[in-house]
């Protein structure tokens, strides 16, 4: 939950229930906050601490995401940890080109439901995990990919080398493009007049809330109707195929560059909060094993996310069965594909035993069907056999079992794939500085 011009769960409401003391603070449009200086536009999203709304800075003239926190203790405790790391990268990142997303300002907000800490972020657009799905799920061109990539390892290498900081929750969802994908969605590019103060009507500052009520319960009856045709389509076996036949949009005029954000599971390196860390399918093995972790962890979730950007696909979706967890489908997938993972990393974790015996082989899932990495490749986008094996190169490595193997954000920057100049990209190269010499 952060900044995007699309935050919070797609498609669902936050529930009226939790608008309560200690809960989420009401907002209106017009509403002002820290003595006027940010007015409320409209609401961007939702997530379980908080509500993010589009506001107008009147001091700088900018449009700004304002993220209102509940009042609960628990809650509050839980922005005050964000605030500490986004100030440290903020006052790191004096001209803003860390690709971090950049921390404005913090205050606190009375409302009938409690006190609220607020957080001032600077206005981003889609998360990548919206572009994959705008793209149909098809996978992104390697050039776009290698763009995104650049970002993203910009933005760890700050953290790592620069402040000592763990992500420890990377994901398409918490990496977001500086602009949105559709231009109506940017209130700049849209040319999006501000609302100075609340709309004439009643004192809710228009619709009343049994109105907003009647179009919820509205918006949700018709997604039940929606879901019910989608699972008839279903049934009759004709959902895959369509999903399928669709080709892939174009993406070319979408700006693809991007910052790390939501430092709400973040950590010092030697100040760690917790064991259990990382979104399931972006978790590393010795988050898994519970034998430690580091920096080496989000760069584990930086080649997952690398691999979802060019296939469209998950690179590991693990399920519990009937005599096994979904933590040791976890593991057997990933030696599926990584081949089978040295005993000593095997049998050193503290949760090692659960998972696999003496042997280093796992306890209930014993046949495994092992896959090249590179055919893989292959099989899950639409790389040639030669971009597949260069893309392994990069790739394969920030997915070696042992942590203290992995290649830090700085090399991968230094790779020889992170580096191959299209013709494309030399042209945006030349077209940037013939612009700062006409300017200079």
């Amino acid at each position: 939950m952060s900044c995007s011009s699309s935050s919070g769960s797609e498609g669902e409401e936050e529930g009226f229930d939790s608008y309560r003391k200690g809960g989420y603070h009401a907002v209106r449009i017009g509403d002002p906050f820290s003595v006027g200086r940010y007015i409320a536009q409209r609401k961007l999203g939702w997530g379980q601490f908080s509500t993010v709304w589009l506001a107008y800075d009147t001091r700088t003239s900018n449009y700004v995401a304002l993220k209102i926190q509940k009042s609960a203790q628990q809650f509050a405790q839980a922005a005050l940890h964000e605030i500490e790391f986004l100030s440290a990268a903020a006052d790191g990142d004096l001209e803003n080109n860390k690709c971090v997303v950049r921390l404005i300002d913090h205050f606190k907000h009375t409302g009938p439901n409690g006190q609220h800490l607020c957080m001032v972020l600077e206005f981003l657009g889609d998360s990548l995990l919206r572009l994959i799905r705008y793209n149909r799920y098809k996978g992104l061109k390697l050039d776009k990919v290698r763009e995104i990539c650049r970002c993203i390892l910009t933005g760890l290498d700050y953290l790592h080398r620069e402040l000592g900081m763990i992500h420890s929750d990377l994901k398409p969802e918490n990496i977001l493009l500086c602009s949105t994908i559709d231009p109506a969605k940017d209130p700049v590019r849209s040319g999006l007049t501000p609302v100075l103060e609340k709309p004439e009507g009643n004192a809710n500052g228009g619709a009343s809330t049994t109105n907003l009520i009647e179009k919820k319960l509205k918006r949700r009856a018709k997604r039940a109707v929606a879901k019910i045709s989608e699972r008839r389509v279903s049934m009759m076996g004709t959902t895959g195929e369509e999903t399928s036949s669709k080709t892939a949009r174009c993406v070319d005029g979408i700006d693809m560059r991007c910052k790390v954000v939501d430092f709400g599971n973040a950590c010092w390196a030697d100040k760690q909060f917790a064991e259990e860390i990382q979104t399931r399918q972006y978790r590393a093995p010795e988050v898994i094993l519970k034998s430690g972790y580091s920096f080496s962890v989000d760069m584990w979730s930086f080649g997952c996310t690398a691999f979802e950007l060019v296939t469209g696909d998950m690179l590991f979706a693990p399920n519990d069965g009937i005599d096994y967890e979904e933590d040791e489908d976890h593991l057997a997938q990933m030696m599926e594909l990584l081949g089978k993972m040295p005993r000593k990393i095997a049998i050193g974790g503290a949760k090692s035993k659960d998972y696999f015996d003496r042997h280093g082989d796992l306890k209930r899932i014993r046949r495994l069907k092992y896959k090249q990495f590179d055919q893989h490749l292959i099989d899950k986008s639409k790389l040639t056999e030669a971009e597949a094996k260069e893309f392994a190169e990069f790739l394969r490595p920030i997915l070696e079992f042992a942590p203290e193997k992995r290649p830090t954000a700085q090399q991968c920057l230094e790779h020889p794939w992170m580096n191959v100049r299209t013709q494309n990209n030399a042209d945006n190269v030349e077209a940037k500085m013939n612009n700062l010499q006409i300017k200079g």
